[in-house]
């Protein structure tokens, strides 16, 4: 029997979520022997150098040039994903990863119930309800707890 693709989807999402928890321990060990920007760019540097081998490898390269007909607000997800990681950096230490964690789960979930109710990027709109304000909460609240723990 072939899985459901939702739930294929959401169980990929699931195991590379867990191993981004893993990315701010390594990343800090990363900055104690280098320094917070360095070992941001040598995160970002060595994802960047993988994921061109893997566009060259699966043929692709020719498709980079796309990215010239785009908007350019389609182009800051490296710049989003630099401030995560210089952040994270910076608090890991205080916050632990379990708190980095919940803190960026809890902001993006925020974030993310408003751009859906907004339908900004493209995407359909969705009505902001007490169900979604009510897991917002709660996830706050688990942050809440993980961090003074």
């Amino acid at each position: 029997m072939e899985m459901d693709k939702t739930l294929l989807a959401a169980l990929t999402t699931i195991v590379v979520g867990g191993l981004i928890a893993l990315q701010a321990p390594i990343n800090s060990g990363l900055g104690r022997a280098t320094g917070t920007l360095p070992a941001a760019a040598i995160s970002f540097s060595v994802g960047t150098l993988l994921l061109l081998g893997i566009v060259v490898v699966s043929g692709q390269a020719s498709q980079l040039s796309g990215a010239a007909d785009v908007r350019p607000y389609y182009l800051i997800g490296g710049l989003l994903g630099a401030a995560y990681v210089t952040t994270v950096l910076l608090t890991v230490r205080t916050l632990g990863a379990g708190g980095v964690t919940a803190a960026t789960v809890a902001g993006q979930l925020t974030t993310s119930v408003i751009i859906d109710r907004l339908g900004v990027l493209g995407l359909e709109k969705q009505p902001i309800t007490l169900g979604r304000v009510v897991g917002i909460l709660l996830l706050f609240a688990g942050t809440l707890l993980v961090i003074r723990s």
